[in-house]
């Protein structure tokens, strides 16, 4: 059976302000056929529209913290849904004030939008913000200057699958195929007991995305995220500049590799680059992060990357 598709595509990558050829921190998350927005910066409208992506399909929108550099771009895409005539409710996500800054942007230009705007206020990590039949959604805390939160993105286990021999040789029905990839065994119309681990395939082991946004180095969260699939965390600094970076609550890139590390991740994605870095320097800065947890890798705009 096919996995559903889960992956995350990079929209901006630099921490602050943008650059001549980076947007600041946004990515278009896809698991199946639902979109999640994971911040909205400057110029993230610009960037879905290269991209194809469907906007009017984005109906949660997790904005990290009220630092302009991540939620900037978000008053123009809710006025560009209104101008396609949106009409669905849209979940908004975020630790308190985001309400009164998209309130007043409105207010002040006499503008009712077409659609309804659901504000969930982030108070606590670990808190389930989001669920249904194949997806669940966790804040992580960060430790920033103002509250900061991640994301865990946690697949559900899905059902087992029977072996299609076993379903022909002896004629199930459906109602006892449900029964048998929930967990039960199968007893033929002679009374044989057909054990549920012979005549099943186990599911694939639920895949898990962890967003970690704008953070200074702590280790709080290392529980919450063990064993993730795919870990982004925040790397504004390389480790020669580890003084500013706590100074201004942010992680270098060795300390992100450490993270990945303590948690087991199978791969990290580093971004968030501070704009004192320009392209050529980033290989240096990927670099640094290898040395300590291997499978590394830079977020890079316009870029997918999947979880598995």
């Amino acid at each position: 059976m096919q996995k559903p598709i889960f992956q995350t595509t990079i929209l901006g990558s630099s921490g602050a302000m943008p650059t001549s050829s980076k947007h600041t921190s946004t990515q278009l998350l896809k698991y199946d056929n639902k979109l999640f927005l994971l911040d909205c910066s400057e110029g993230t409208q610009m960037q879905l529209k290269r991209m194809k992506a469907p906007i009017m399909k984005i109906n949660n929108i997790f904005i990290s913290h009220l630092h302009g550099d991540h939620y900037l771009g978000l008053p123009g895409l809710l006025f560009t849904l209104h101008l396609l005539g949106r009409e669905k409710e849209l979940n908004l996500y975020s630790p308190p004030g985001l309400s009164e800054i998209i309130k007043m942007q409105f207010d002040i230009c006499k503008m009712k939008l077409a659609y309804k705007i659901n504000y969930h206020d982030l108070e606590k990590g670990g808190e389930t913000i989001f669920e249904d039949s194949s997806l669940k959604i966790e804040t992580i805390e960060m430790l920033h200057s103002i509250p900061s939160f991640g994301f865990l993105f946690t697949e559900k286990q899905g059902v087992k699958n029977i072996k299609k021999e076993y379903v022909t040789k002896y004629d199930m029905p459906f109602n006892k195929i449900i029964d048998i990839k929930n967990g039960s065994d199968y007893i033929t119309s002679q009374g044989q007991i057909l054990p549920n681990e012979k005549i099943t395939i186990p599911p694939p082991s639920p895949r898990i995305y962890a967003f970690c946004s704008d953070t200074v180095y702590t280790e709080y969260f290392i529980d919450q995220i063990k064993g993730a699939n795919m870990l982004y965390h925040e790397a504004t600094f390389r480790k020669e500049f580890s003084d500013i970076a706590r100074q201004k609550f942010h992680a270098t890139t060795t300390e992100a590799a450490t993270i990945a590390l303590k948690a087991n991740v199978k791969k990290l994605l580093i971004g968030h680059y501070s704009a004192r870095y320009n392209d050529k320097e980033l290989g240096s800065y990927l670099e640094e992060a290898k040395t300590i947890f291997s499978n590394t890798c830079l977020a890079e705009e316009t870029k997918t990357y999947k979880i598995n």
